[in-house]
């Protein structure tokens, strides 16, 4: 008879293991710099087959999921200065956030092509809903942003009149009911069912 082995815990951000063609990561858990890190409180459970190892989290509660790199996430724009935006995370991919992280989009981050030419004043306002890429970590307790992607930037932005806008061109959103435009990031939605279709 096999004696039971104790459930190994782990907390986010905990290096688990080497990644390599062996130890594959598996859900909850991401791959950096050759290595298997934790996203989640839990448990760690290894799925073996003959040529794979997939290591896995199971979360002991779902809101302990932090971002990590490469993570598409919500965000609230907070504040938007010449240089950046500051922001608060509300959700990673589907699961929605018990309490909001702090990120930043800087300039050089917004768009993949005219760097130089980037207003952050035309591309987010204070209020504004993004969809944001996480970055790698370079500062502790804030998470770098980029919309450096089509499908990147805002996706519900208000007008003066409190209305919700319609984007009108990649660079602009427009009021339904005054009709001004005003200038933002604008992400290429993709619908779910074109996802699923493909």
């Amino acid at each position: 008879m096999e004696e039971k082995k104790e459930p190994i815990i782990c907390v986010p951000g905990q290096r688990l293991c080497l990644s390599d063609k062996f130890n594959v990561p598996g859900p909850g858990t991401y791959e950096q710099h050759g290595y298997i890190y934790s996203k989640l409180a839990g448990v760690v459970n290894l799925i073996k087959t003959e040529q794979t190892c997939t290591v896995e989290v199971q979360g002991m509660r779902e809101q302990s999921i932090v971002p990590a790199p490469g993570d598409i996430v919500t965000a609230m724009v907070m504040l938007v200065n010449q240089r950046f935006c500051k922001c608060a995370i509300k959700c990673i991919g589907d699961v929605v956030l018990t309490r909001p992280y702090r990120g930043i989009l800087r300039r050089e981050d917004v768009r993949a092509t005219e760097k130089d030419k980037i207003e952050m004043y035309k591309s987010f306002r204070p209020g504004d809903i993004i969809l944001a890429r996480v970055l790698p970590l370079t500062e502790v307790h804030t998470y770098q942003l980029t919309t450096a992607e089509n499908e990147l930037g805002v996706v519900i932005a208000h007008s003066e009149e409190g209305v919700s806008m319609v984007p009108v061109s990649w660079t602009e959103m427009q009021c339904p009911k005054t009709f001004n435009k005003e200038f933002r990031k604008v992400a290429k939605v993709v619908p779910e069912h074109v996802i699923n279709e493909q």
